[in-house]
Parts: structure tokens; sequence; C-alpha cells
């Protein structure tokens, strides 16, 4: 049998949560998806023109070209980590600073240095290796599951994609 406090508890639960969204500052979500667009694809264009800087000017190709611009980005993104300014960044951005080279560096520096004091092993080592564990295992996952799509595709169709 149902006491009146359990009658009257929906009805303070759901006059909290009336009065609480009432509360709650709005979200541009619009403003905030152009923000995170425009710095993630200025990010993106300052890559490419980093790239077009190893073609022109030291003689790479467009194939080898790459390794060193992600080399300067992630340089790039770990130094202005340490010096506080990509954490700025990010906090205007948002989402848009989650450019998959720079983002992952800007992650991996955050943690070593928010676990320093622990020490280089079980500080350092073991906190940023916890974050890199799940991207790589992301990674082998779509790669696998990409590779069988493409596989039976080719069975199949009887030819390439």
């Amino acid at each position: 049998m149902l006491s009146m406090s359990d009658k009257t508890e929906p009805k303070q639960n759901q006059a909290y949560q009336t009065f609480a969204k009432q509360s709650e500052p709005s979200i541009p979500i619009v403003f905030n998806c152009v923000k995170a667009f425009l710095i993630g694809g200025a990010l993106c264009t300052f890559g490419q023109g980093i790239r077009s800087l190893f073609i022109h000017n030291f003689d790479f190709n467009e194939q080898t070209a790459g390794d060193p611009t992600i080399a300067v980005l992630i340089f790039l993104s770990v130094l202005l980590t340490g010096l506080g300014v990509y954490d700025k960044i990010a906090q205007f951005a948002g989402a848009g600073t989650a450019v998959p080279v720079t983002g992952f560096a800007n992650s991996m520096a955050s943690a070593a240095m928010e676990y320093r004091t622990e020490g280089l092993v079980l500080g350092v080592g073991a906190n940023m290796f916890k974050l890199a564990g799940s991207v790589i295992v992301f990674g082998t996952v779509a790669a696998f599951i990409i590779a069988l799509i493409k596989t039976i595709w080719i069975q199949v169709t009887g030819g390439s994609l």
C-alpha cells in the first residue's frame, strides 16, 4: 500500500525538474557548431599550409610531405598545451580543436602534465597510455571492420572498390 509521501514524491520531483530546466542557461548550439567548424577548419587549413611548405620549399612530394607535417602539428600542439594556450583555444572552440592529430597530442600532453608528480612510470606512462589504449583499440577494430567489408564487397562483386 502506498503512503501519502509516496504519492507526493513524483509530483515534487517533477516540479523540481521543471524548476531546474527553467534555471539552466540556454546553450547556443548553432553558434557553438559554427565556432567548432571554423576553428577546426582553420586548424586543418594551417596543417595544409605546413604540408604545402614542405612540398614547395623542402623538395618533398605529396606522399612524403605528410609525415613531417604531422610531426610539426604534434610538436606545436604539445608546445601550446604546455604553455596553456591550447586549453584556452579549446575552451573557445569546443569540439573544433578535437581535430585528430592536434586533439590527440593535446590529450596525451595534458595527461603527462597532470600526472607527472606521481612518477614517470606509474604517473605519466600509465595515465598517458590509458588514453592511448582506447584510441589504438578503436583504430584497430575500425580497420578490421573496414577490411572485412572490403573483402566481402570484393567477393560479392568480383571487383575492387
